[in-house]
Order: C-alpha cells, then sequence, then structure tokens
C-alpha cells in the first residue's frame, strides 16, 4: 500500500467479510461489482468489531490486512496511526470505496482527469481541490483514475479504515505536489505492496 510503511500482516485466519459465497466450479462467473456494491461491503466490513479488533497497530507506520472483497475485488483493512497518510496517487484504471471504521480520516481530491500516460509534471488549474472529513462509519466512492491523498491528522489517535478496488489494482501512481504543480513520481506495480 505505501512503500514508506511498516509490516504487512496477513490476512491468516481472519474471515473475510466478503459479501459473495464461494463458487464452485460449476456456477456461474461473479459479474463485476458495482461502486455502490464496493461502498456497501467497506460500510458492512467496517462495522465488523472483531475483524476491526484484529489488525495489529503500530505506532511508527501503517499496517494492512488484505481481505477477499465482493466479486473478485481487492480489499484491505489499514490501520492509520496518528500523522500518517498516503502522499497524492491515483488507483489507475480501478473504481474504489473506502470508509473509516475508527477514528478520522481527511480525504483531500482532485476534481480532474489525469492524462494516463505519457506526462510527468501538469499544472492544474483553480478549483479543482476538494476536502473532506471521514469520521467513524463515513466513507466514499469513487471512479477510475481517482487522484487523492488520505491523511491521519489525529496527534493521537490510530484511525482503521477498509477499501476495496475493482479491478484488483494494476498499478498506483504516486505524485508530488507544489501549488498547482502535480509531478508524477513513481508507478507502483502489485509487486510493491503484497
Amino acid at each position: 500500500m505505501s512503500s514508506a510503511h511498516s509490516a504487512v500482516p496477513t490476512a491468516g485466519s481472519v474471515p473475510s467479510p466478503s459479501s459473495t459465497s464461494s463458487s464452485s466450479s460449476s456456477s456461474p462467473a461473479v459479474a463485476a461489482p458495482t461502486i455502490t456494491e464496493l461502498l456497501d461491503f467497506v460500510q458492512r466490513t467496517s462495522r465488523n468489531e472483531a475483524l476491526i479488533a484484529s489488525l495489529p497497530l503500530d505506532p511508527e507506520g501503517r499496517t494492512w490486512i488484505r481481505l477477499d472483497g465482493p466479486g473478485g475485488s481487492e480489499a484491505w483493512l489499514i490501520g492509520w496511526p496518528p500523522g500518517t497518510g498516503t502522499g497524492w496517487h491515483d488507483h489507475a484504471d480501478s473504481i474504489g470505496a473506502f470508509t473509516t471504521a475508527a477514528g478520522a480520516l481527511k480525504e483531500h481530491s482532485l476534481a480532474v482527469r489525469l492524462p494516463t500516460d505519457g506526462w510527468k509534471t501538469l499544472e492544474l488549474t483553480d478549483g479543482v481541490d476538494r476536502s473532506r472529513e471521514l469520521a467513524a462509519g463515513q466513507g466514499r466512492a469513487f471512479g477510475q483514475n481517482h487522484v487523492h491523498e488520505v491523511l491521519n491528522e489525529s496527534e493521537d489517535v490510530h484511525a482503521v479504515s477498509v477499501h476495496a478496488y475493482y479491478p484488483p489494482l494494476p498499478r498506483i501512481r504516486r505524485f508530488s505536489r507544489t501549488g498547482a504543480v502535480l509531478r508524477l513520481e513513481q508507478t507502483e506495480s502489485p509487486e510493491d505492496w503484497q
């Protein structure tokens, strides 16, 4: 999830809150989940107190457990120590949703669709910045190429959130931002965070 943060616990014996049942080889293929289904999944999962409590929290860096999302989606339970964040990034061609399960998170996003490839620096126009506070139980869904950063701005309270993406993340582009200038810094593939 982030190349600069801490250990990655695995789901191990943690129960998956997936809303889809296991399909046998004779069952028809599962339809791709919609944004609404992903949001419903993360909201329901965020209320699973046993699952939320199973996440090891580290005061030094984010921690996470991979979950089975609906319809073959990729899902994560993430712990956010005070003062941590993701930095600016997108999720390529995946749609997604996330909900705060404990604490509060702040999301800064851009109301602009970036070119998919072939650029290193963009100057953003006025009026594209959006911010929202997401307290426990609040979430949001987003479409493809959504550019944002998520932060735990608390000085002393961990936050926990549930995220789901479909299709499973093919890549994450990471950006730096200085004023109105957004710069592509690196592209990560699944091997970088799994």
